[in-house]
This record gives structure tokens, sequence and C-alpha cells, in this order.
């Protein structure tokens, strides 16, 4: 990838007559997955690390890189842009009243919009932090917050999810690690696209200093100067207080019968609606780590 830095932006279109680096297609063959051209500064952002060999030709117009054959993503992608900044604003206003909890640490954008990515009929991907020992009783009056002011939610298993918020992971500060069997490298990216809206005494990156290890796979990902060596120390959780106790029971009792592929303990709450995870890795030939 150090090859990349030695062009300016003027001789771009020369890459690709001197030969790309297997990590740079790698990442153009990646993103295109997604149907998601990358630029220049992009493909130097989501550089990958040890990449499996993809061959692929690589095309380059308008300033993005593409798998060759795929030009016409570019405008597809300018389309999504203008679908997604509406999101970003519908979160974005979503997130201030949401501040106003006292025990939500961390609001982030996270999915396609994200990654300014998203369709028209795309839903909002949200993932929360909350204060240690609060995410059942928060969770409940989120819902109930967004519900008296309006704001539409995503309704499992209804194909009409247009601009409807999904609170999809929820997240007790005390247990922000992914664990050994969920790293992988989409896993990762999902993980360092996530945009914070709303973060209160560094959370965020309390966040990405937990799951430092995404880093393993898209080196470049995330500014390490913003990664801010604090204390992240907390002890798992082991007596909720009553209240607490009460909203996890009766959350749990509502969910139980519907869990599949969810996350659900005291100290977190993930939901999969579309968990791309298996899909992504084979079409790249990579067994789930």
């Amino acid at each position: 990838m150090q090859a990349l830095h030695d062009f300016t932006s003027g001789s771009k279109k020369n890459l690709l007559k001197k030969g790309l680096e297997s990590s740079d297609v790698f990442s153009i063959f990646y993103h295109n997955i997604f149907e998601y051209p990358l630029t220049f500064s992009e493909l130097a952002k989501w550089t990958s690390k040890n990449p499996p060999d993809i061959s692929a030709k690589v095309g380059y117009k308008n300033g993005y890189y593409f798998v060759d054959g795929s030009a016409g993503l570019i405008y597809k992608r300018a389309i999504r842009h203008r679908f997604s900044q509406k999101k970003i604003k519908i979160a974005e206003k979503a997130a201030k009243f949401l501040s106003l909890i006292p025990a939500i640490k961390m609001i982030g954008l996270s999915g396609s919009v994200a990654m300014d990515n998203a369709e028209r009929g795309s839903d909002i991907d949200l993932i929360i932090i909350t204060k240690k020992g609060s995410l059942w009783t928060t969770r409940m009056i989120v819902y109930m917050m967004l519900n008296l002011l309006g704001y539409r939610l995503r309704i499992p298993r209804n194909l009409k999810q247009k601009d409807r918020l999904c609170l999809n992971i929820w997240l007790d500060e005390s247990d922000l690690k992914w664990g050994n069997r969920e790293r992988n490298l989409y896993t990762a990216h999902e993980i360092l696209q996530i945009i914070p809206l709303i973060n209160k005494k560094h959370t965020f990156e309390r966040f990405l200093i937990e799951n430092i290890w995404a880093l393993d796979y898209w080196p470049n990902a995330v500014d390490k100067k913003r990664i801010i060596k604090i204390n992240t120390s907390y002890t798992k959780l082991r007596n909720l207080n009553l209240i607490e106790q009460i909203a996890y029971k009766i959350q749990y009792f509502y969910m139980k019968d519907k869990i599949t592929r969810e996350v659900i303990n005291p100290t977190r709450a993930i939901f999969h609606p579309n968990n791309l995870s298996k899909d992504i890795l084979g079409k790249l030939a990579i067994d789930k780590q």
C-alpha cells in the first residue's frame, strides 16, 4: 500500500498502469460486493492487511476504482449518497433527543448509512452504548421516547423499512469487546465504519480500544491518534439492580420465542435482521474464524 502514497492526485490513472498491490485489488473487490466503488483516499483508508489473492481486473473512471465492468456503480453511488444524507439527518435529530437520557454514553451510525451507501428503502442502523448496569432500563426508555416523538422504528419481517430507525446493537459499557469467534474481516469493517453521533466521555474511543483487533484487518481505517489512551477496565456485572432486572426479564420474555441469531444477555443485545457475514466471507472464499 505504501506505493499508493507515492502518487500525486494527478497521476492516479498511472496507478493502474504501474499495477496495484494485492491489498488494493482486494479492497476494491471487497467493496465492489457492496456496489461501492472507492475514491483514491478511500482506497488508502480501506487497505487490507494480508489479504487473500483475488483475480480481478480493476477499472478507473471519474475518480473511482472499481472491478472492471462495474463503472455503472459510480452513478449508483451518487444516488445512494443523496438517500444516505437524508437518513443521516433523521438519525442526527433522533440522537440529539436521546442524548438527553443520562445513561446513554454513545449513539453511532452503522451499516450502509454509515458508509453513505444506503438505498432508498433502507432503514437506519444505530448502535447504542449505555452506562454500566442500565442497558435494559435505558432501552425501554428509548423506545418509549422515540414512539412519543413520532419516529418510525423497524418492524421485524416487514418489507417496508424505508427511513425507519433500527436500534440493532445495544452494549453496556462494561462489555464492549467482540469475542474471538465473532472476529473476521466483515465484522471488523462493520465496527470501523461506525460514525459516532453522540459520544460522551470518549466512549467511542473506548469502544475502538476494546476492539483494536479490527485494525488487524483494516489497519488504516481509523486514525490511531484519535484513540485516546484511557482506562477501559470494567468488571462484568454480577448483580443488576432491581429495576434493571425487571426491565431485562420483561424484554427477554417478549423476545425469547423470536430469538434466532440474536445475542441477548444482561450486558448486550445484538440483533441481526440481515446477517451478511457468512455470505460475504463465502464470496471471498474465506472461512469464518
